[in-house]
């Protein structure tokens, strides 16, 4: 089975090296320097999108639905034009859940079969070959790829018809998103009270108010390290999604458009190219304290 590969981003490039380890893959990205370095994992370089004719699997791995939607549809330099009838195309970015079944329906208009399937985890289980992965799509599909999709995610989850995939990581990443919306607001209100953020941080990550996004960002807030996750202007289309969503099915959503406003705002603040960590900075600023190590303002 012969793979196509486009994308080689922050989750790309170790994922097309897991599957050329025992693959035949053929990778294209705008940076050379990936290309060079997925042809040194093992993947054979394309130059444009002809040299994707050949591939029995086409994967995608883009920052934006508008770009894998150009990707596969521009009028002169798109790949799905190229493709043969029952090639299997797998997006695996993140995507709108409505773009999503276009262009699902629009590759079927083809011939040909399309998975939605984003991945959950993140740069360093790209690299180990552990990321957890959603597929939309045909169960007969799924099935056949299993083996080699199991080279890049060693947890793969068929969640049902076309955009069901992106609709569980959707979810997934909204309350990811919630959680880290709540603590840049409310661990500059703590120092703001006075309390030591070191002793507060040490509660909230062994007690109740845990969660995934306060083991992770809580030690960088302490530190003021805030580029270390995916940036703010690129985690952003979530909320979008999460909005689209709730206006499209009349499902309220009031805690959702709260965490959504602090989103707008650190990226107003010009925060966007810094990771979902620095949300607290709006918090800091408002309230004239820092959360870091050796600080109690008030």
């Amino acid at each position: 089975m012969r793979f196509g590969f486009v994308g080689l981003g922050q989750m790309g490039a170790p994922m097309a090296a897991n599957l050329a380890a025992s693959h035949d893959v053929k990778v294209f990205d705008l940076s050379e320097e990936a290309m060079n370095l997925a042809n040194n994992a093992g993947a054979s370089k394309a130059e444009d999108a002809g040299d994707f004719a050949g591939v029995d699997v086409m994967i995608t791995c883009l920052p934006s639905g508008a770009i894998v939607e150009r990707t596969l549809f521009d009028p002169e330099h798109g790949i799905a034009r190229h493709l043969r009838p029952g090639t299997m195309v797998v997006d695996t970015s993140t995507i709108e859940y409505g773009l999503t079944l276009s262009i699902g329906e629009r590759l079927a208009a083809l011939g040909m079969t399309f998975l939605d399937a984003p991945v959950s985890g993140m740069r360093k289980r790209a690299e180990d070959g552990t990321l957890t992965m959603m597929i939309g799509g045909e169960c007969e599909a799924v099935g056949q790829l299993t083996p080699a999709l199991s080279t890049m995610a060693n947890r793969i989850l068929h969640t049902g018809t076309v955009g069901s995939g992106q609709l569980t990581k959707l979810i997934n990443q909204l309350l990811f998103d919630i959680n880290a919306a709540a603590l840049a607001e409310i661990l500059p209100m703590a120092v703001k009270l006075g309390l030591d953020p070191e002793t507060t941080a040490e509660v909230v990550n062994s007690g109740t108010g845990r969660s995934y996004a306060s083991e992770y960002f809580i030690p960088q807030i302490l530190e003021g390290v805030f580029d270390t996750g995916y940036p703010l202007q690129s985690a952003y289309k979530d909320l979008v999604s999460g909005a689209e969503i709730s206006a499209r099915y009349q499902i309220p959503a009031p805690v959702l458009a709260a965490a959504t406003t602090t989103y707008q705002q650190a990226l107003l603040e010009g925060h966007g190219a810094k990771d979902k960590g620095a949300m607290v900075r709006v918090y800091e600023r408002l309230l004239g304290v820092t959360c870091r190590k050796e600080t109690a303002n008030g």
